[in-house]
């Protein structure tokens, strides 16, 4: 499952210190993984700060409760704008080490 939240920006250290807490505990934001986007680099809302996370839907729905105080789910519209903008960063990055490694 993919999902994507918002979050104001004047909330952004509340934020990375969930994202960021317990990088080594099984379950954490750390060891699903996640990226977080400023608003302005995506062309999306820029008082914002967006965080994408692809995780099973059991960690999803702890996600939600752990932020719900600092961030929502976005709108469907926005969510799948801003997976398909990651999603382009990503392919774009692996056909620059394919043309490194080649």
């Amino acid at each position: 499952m993919q999902r994507v939240y918002e979050c104001e920006g004047a909330k952004k250290a509340a934020l990375m210190k969930i994202l960021e807490a317990d990088p080594y505990l099984e379950g954490s934001f750390a060891r699903v993984g996640y990226k977080v986007k400023d608003g302005g680099a995506i062309d999306e809302d820029k008082a914002k700060m967006y965080v994408y996370v692809k995780a099973s839907d059991e960690f999803v729905k702890k996600a939600d409760a752990l932020l719900k105080d600092v961030a929502s789910p976005a709108k469907p519209e926005v969510e799948k704008r801003v997976i398909e903008k990651i999603q382009k960063e990503e392919e774009d990055a692996e056909g620059g080490l394919g043309s490194i490694f080649g």
